[in-house]
C-alpha cells in the first residue's frame, strides 16, 4: 500500500509553502495553459512572493524575477500535469483524509489546538488555505507514489547482484542530509547538449567551491525537485538515495561540495549538509493485510464505517474470505490484487493510525474500522516477528532499497514524459 507511505512532516512543510488557489483574483489573467487547465498570474505571483518571503527569512538572495518566475512555471506545469492525472485516476483526498493527515501532524510535532492554529497563523496562512494547500500536496504524493513506483521493475537477479556488491551493506549507513543541484539532459540528449549541461554544471559547481550560497545556487539554477527549498533534501537513509548519490555522500564530509556527476536525468551537484544516527539490523516486524474504503459523495464517511463493520462480522463469522473481500472492495490500488496484502513490514512505516492498530491487534485478529487520512480500513495481522536480516528479509529490502534509488530518476523521465505529450502554452 504505496500510498500508506507518507511523510506527515514533509507534507506539513510544503502545505506551508504553497499559496492558496482557492480564493477568486479580480483582473487576473491565463499565463499558462496545460491541456485542458490553466496557471493564472495570480498563482504565479502568489507562489513567487511566498519564495521570496521564505527566502528573507532563511537570509538567501534570490535571483533576478525572469529566473525565478522561470523555476516557478515549471514547477507549476509540472504539479498541474500531476494534478490532472490524479484526476484521470480518481485520486481525491476528502475531508475525513485532511482532518486524518492533520491529527497526523499534531501528534509528530506534540502539538495541540492552540498551537497548531499559532504555527499555521506565523506562516501568514488561514486554516482554510492550509487544508487546500495540504490536499493539494497529499494529492501530488499519492500520484507520484503511485504512478512512479510502477513503473519501476527490480529482477531477481538485479538483487543478486546488488547483495554480492559491497554497497549491500552500505543501507544500514547513517542518515545524510544532502543539498541537490540538478543541470536536467532532455531524453536521448545530443552531444552538444551533453557538453552544454556539463560546462553549465563545472561552472556552478566552482562558483560553490569559491564560497557561493548553495541554497541560492539551487533556486536559481536547479531543476530538481527541491530546487525552490533551496536544493535540501532532508535526512534520508542511505538506502534511499538515488544509486548515484548513495555513491557519493559517505566520500564527503559536512559541509563539502561534490563535482558534478551524470544520471540518466542529468548533472548532479551534492552538498553533504548533515549526517546523523545508525540504521537498526534487529526490527520487530508484522505480516498484515488490510481493506480501505474512502468516503466519498456516494459513500459518506459513517456508511463506509457502517460497510466495513459489515465484512469484519463476515469474515469472523466464516461466512466471507477476507483476501476475497479485499480484492472486490478494497480502494487500496497497491495491494487490492494481492487480497490487501502488505507484507511483512515495521508498523511505523505507516501513518500513525495504521501503526497504531497494528501494535494493538493481535495475530489472527480482525481490528475494528478505523480511520486515517486515507479513509476507513480494518486490517489483520497475520504474524509477527523479530527479524534479524534473515536472507528472505534481506532480499526483500534490498528490493526497496534498489527501488528507491530508481525513484527520483524516474520521477523525472516520467515528468519530462508528461510534458512531453501535453499541449503546454506560456503566455508570458
Amino acid at each position: 500500500m504505496t500510498s500508506i507511505f507518507v511523510s506527515v512532516l514533509a507534507v506539513f512543510a510544503l502545505a506551508l509553502s504553497l499559496p492558496s488557489y482557492s480564493q477568486p483574483q479580480m483582473l487576473d489573467r491565463v499565463v499558462v495553459i496545460v491541456d485542458k487547465s490553466v496557471i493564472t498570474q495570480s498563482e504565479l505571483d502568489s507562489r513567487i512572493a511566498n519564495i521570496t518571503q521564505r527566502a528573507a527569512q532563511a537570509g538567501m538572495r534570490l535571483p533576478g524575477r525572469d529566473v525565478l518566475q522561470k523555476q516557478v512555471l515549471d514547477q507549476l506545469i509540472s504539479e498541474t500535469l500531476q494534478l490532472n492525472m490524479a484526476k484521470r485516476y480518481g485520486i481525491e483526498i476528502s475531508d475525513a483524509d485532511l482532518n486524518g493527515a492533520i491529527q497526523n501532524i499534531k501528534a509528530s510535532r506534540g502539538w495541540d489546538d492552540e498551537t497548531f492554529a499559532r504555527e499555521i497563523h506565523a506562516e501568514a496562512a488561514n486554516m482554510h488555505e492550509f487544508r487546500e494547500n495540504l490536499r493539494r500536496e497529499i494529492t501530488l504524493q499519492q500520484v507520484s507514489q503511485g504512478v512512479v513506483r510502477g513503473r519501476i521493475r527490480i529482477s531477481e537477479q538485479e538483487i543478486s547482484n546488488f547483495l554480492k556488491s559491497a554497497d549491500a551493506q552500505f543501507w544500514i549507513s547513517p542518515d545524510y542530509r544532502l543539498g541537490h543541484i540538478l543541470i536536467p539532459l532532455p531524453p536521448a540528449p545530443s552531444k552538444e547538449q551533453t557538453e552544454a549541461a556539463e560546462k553549465r554544471a563545472e561552472a556552478i559547481y566552482q562558483q560553490l567551491v569559491n564560497g557561493a550560497n548553495f541554497g541560492e545556487m539551487a533556486i536559481a539554477e536547479s531543476s530538481g525537485p527541491s530546487a525552490l527549498k533551496g536544493g535540501d533534501l532532508g535526512f534520508r537513509k542511505s538506502a534511499d538515495l538515488p544509486t548515484l548519490f548513495a555513491e557519493i555522500a559517505p566520500t564527503l564530509e559536512v559541509g563539502d561540495v561534490s563535482k558534478p556527476a551524470r544520471s540518466q536525468a542529468g548533472f548532479h551537484i551534492l552538498k553533504l549538509m548533515d549526517k546523523r544516527g545508525e540504521t537498526k539490523q534487529v526490527v520487530s516486524q508484522a505480516k498484515v493485510r488490510h481493506i480501505l474504503l474512502k468516503p466519498s459523495a456516494i459513500l459518506p464517511s459513517d456508511k463506509a464505517r457502517a460497510k466495513l463493520e459489515q465484512m469484519r462480522e463476515q469474515i469472523i463469522k466464516g461466512e466471507a474470505d477476507f483476501a476475497e473481500l479485499a480484492k472486490d472492495n478494497s480502494e487500496d490500488i497497491g495491494s487490492k490484487m494481492s487480497g490487501g496484502d502488505l507484507g511483512w513490514a515495521e508498523p511505523d512505516t505507516f501513518v500513525g493510525e495504521f501503526a497504531q492498530t497494528i501494535r494493538d491487534t493481535k495475530i489472527g485478529e480482525i481490528s475494528e474500522p478505523f480511520q486515517t487520512q486515507f479513509g476507513w480500513h480494518i486490517l489483520e495481522v497475520l504474524d509477527r516477528r523479530q527479524e534479524d536480516l534473515t536472507e528472505e528479509a534481506i532480499r526483500a529490502k534490498a528490493r526497496q532499497v534498489l527501488t528507491s534509488r530508481r525513484f527520483e530518476d524516474e520521477t523525472q523521465v516520467w515528468l519530462q514524459e508528461m510534458r512531453d505529450d501535453a499541449f503546454i502554452e506560456v503566455k508570458i
